[in-house]
C-alpha cells in the first residue's frame, strides 16, 4: 500500500525589506524577486523521503499570482507527479482564514478525483512549512487540518515511521523546552522544521521531465467554493496601521579606563536606583 501525498509550497519575498500596501494591507510583491518558502522545500524533501520508502504519488499546490508558477516547476524539476497552481484575482489579498479555505476547497478536489488529470485516489498526508518566511503565522498547515477533518502533526522534526497498515503517522515534535513523540492517524497534515530533513539536488532526469511537465492553473470557478469567503473579501483580518518602530537611543556606557570595577559597580547601583529598582547594597 502506498502513500498519497500534497505538499503546500508558497512563493515568499526574497528580501528582507517587506513593504505593506497601507490600503489593504497586503504585501506589496511588485518588482520584488520571489523565491520559493525555504520551509516548505524540507516538507517537500520529506514527502519525497517518504515516497521514495513507501511508494506513491506526489502534488505540489500553491496559490498565488501566474508567476508562483515557478515555484512548482521547481517541485516538479525535485520529483513531484503533479503540480497545481491557484491563480485568480478573486484570492488576493487573502488572510489566513481565506486562504485555507480555498487550499482546502483545492485539496477536496485533488483527492475526491474529480479532475481528469488525478493520478491518484485521496490524500494521506498534507506537508507543510512550520510557517513563511513572510507572514510567519504558521497557521495555514493547521488550518488546513482543520477544515479538512484531517489529523495534524506541527513543528515535527523527524517523522520517525509511518504504519501503513495501521495507517498511523509516529513523528518528534520540536518544542521550546525539548521534544515530543507523537502519533496521529492518516489522514494527516504534517508541518515540518528546517531539522526534518536535508534537501536532495533535483536530478538531470527529474529537471528534463519537470520542463515538459504542465502546471495546472486553476481559477476559482474550478472549485466548489463561495466567492464571498475568497481573498480580500473574505478575510476578516484588517490592518489598521502601519509604522516603523521608534529608534532605540544607545544607552550610557559605564566601564571606562579611568574607572575601577568597584566605581562601575556603584555608578551601575546608583543609574538603578534613579530608575526606582531597588537593590540592596553591600559594601561602602
Amino acid at each position: 500500500m502506498s502513500i498519497n501525498s500534497l505538499v503546500c509550497i508558497k512563493q515568499v519575498p526574497d528580501t528582507t525589506q517587506v513593504r505593506i500596501d497601507p490600503e489593504t494591507g497586503s504585501l506589496v510583491r511588485k518588482g520584488i524577486p520571489s523565491v520559493a518558502n525555504p520551509y516548505d522545500l524540507y516538507a517537500l524533501e520529506t514527502a519525497l523521503s517518504v515516497r521514495d520508502q513507501h511508494g506513491g504519488f506526489i502534488t505540489a499546490l500553491s496559490m498565488g499570482p501566474p508567476q508562483a508558477e515557478e515555484v512548482l516547476r521547481k517541485a516538479l524539476g525535485y520529483g513531484v507527479d503533479r503540480a497545481v497552481l491557484l491563480s485568480d484575482r478573486a484570492f488576493a489579498g487573502a488572510d489566513t482564514l481565506a486562504t485555507t479555505y480555498a487550499l482546502a476547497a483545492a485539496v477536496k478536489k485533488i483527492a475526491s478525483g474529480r479532475d481528469a488529470q488525478t493520478g491518484a485516489s485521496g490524500i494521506d498526508i498534507i506537508f507543510s512549512g512550520k510557517q513563511s518566511i513572510d507572514g510567519d503565522t504558521g497557521q495555514v498547515g493547521p488550518g488546513m487540518a482543520r477544515r479538512l477533518n484531517f489529523s495534524q502533526l506541527t513543528y515535527v522534526c523527524s517523522l520517525i515511521e509511518i504504519d501503513v497498515e495501521a495507517r498511523c503517522v509516529e513523528a518528534w515534535r520540536q518544542r521550546e523546552d525539548g521534544r515530543e513523540l507523537l502519533q496521529a492517524k492518516m489522514p494527516v497534515a504534517v508541518t515540518v522544521t528546517e531539522q526534518c530533513s536535508s534537501i536532495r539536488y533535483a536530478a538531470l532526469p527529474d529537471l528534463i521531465t519537470a520542463a515538459k511537465k504542465p502546471v495546472e492553473v486553476w481559477s476559482a470557478a474550478d472549485l466548489d467554493v463561495d466567492r464571498e469567503r475568497l481573498g480580500l473579501r473574505g478575510s476578516p483580518t484588517r490592518v489598521s496601521k502601519i509604522f516603523a518602530p521608534p529608534a532605540r537611543k544607545r544607552g550610557e556606557t559605564l566601564t571606562a579606563p579611568e574607572r575601577s570595577v568597584a566605581e562601575v559597580a556603584a555608578l551601575l547601583f546608583d543609574r538603578l536606583a534613579e530608575r526606582g529598582l531597588k537593590i540592596g547594597r553591600r559594601g561602602g
